[in-house]
């Protein structure tokens, strides 16, 4: 069984990883903004209308494209009335998803 296993779950090219790793830290920082949001009781909409930012960049970031500008973090804690501290814990947990 473990050979099947083996098989199936083949390791990626070390190429990859660098890749993969800071995908799944930016998905995870955009469910800790999605879950902050909810929580907030704000639309997509009205919270990209808030933070000043286009509702294509807003959803961006809750998919994983983490932002690079400390302004955009910034309007988002706004936007959802939330300590900037608490989004920048979430950078500094996520942290991999900045790097490359």
């Amino acid at each position: 069984m473990s050979t099947t296993i083996h098989r199936m779950f083949r390791p990626l090219p070390s190429t990859h990883l660098p890749e993969l790793r800071r995908a799944s830290w930016g998905r995870l920082f955009g469910l800790g903004i999605r879950a902050a949001r909810t929580e907030a009781g704000l639309s997509l909409e009205r919270a990209a209308d808030l933070a000043g930012m286009e509702l294509s960049e807003w959803m961006a970031i809750e998919d994983g494209h983490v932002p690079q500008e400390m302004d955009r973090l910034r309007a988002m804690a706004g936007a959802m009335e939330i300590n900037f501290e608490k989004i920048m814990n979430w950078v500094f947990l996520c942290r991999e998803a900045w790097e490359l």
